[in-house]
């Protein structure tokens, strides 16, 4: 008789096979949800970004229409 092949043996294979595939799944749906959401903060930091760079770039025009040239 092979002794993997107990029936213990293989009960014990089934059940392990059985968590490792729920864990699995579980990784799979997180790694979804997380996924949206770095898509969702990656975007709000994108639109932060830009808006900083428009106040910058808008108090730079200023200052530099506020220079005297002497023309």
């Amino acid at each position: 008789m092979n002794p993997l092949t107990h029936p213990t043996l293989v009960y014990l294979r089934t059940a392990l096979a059985v968590r490792v595939e729920r864990v699995r799944s579980r990784e799979q749906r997180s790694v979804g949800a997380s996924a949206v959401e770095w898509a969702i903060i990656t975007g709000l930091l994108a639109v932060i970004a830009i808006a900083i760079g428009l106040v910058i770039q808008q108090r730079i025009e200023a200052a530099a229409n506020a220079i005297d040239t002497g023309f």
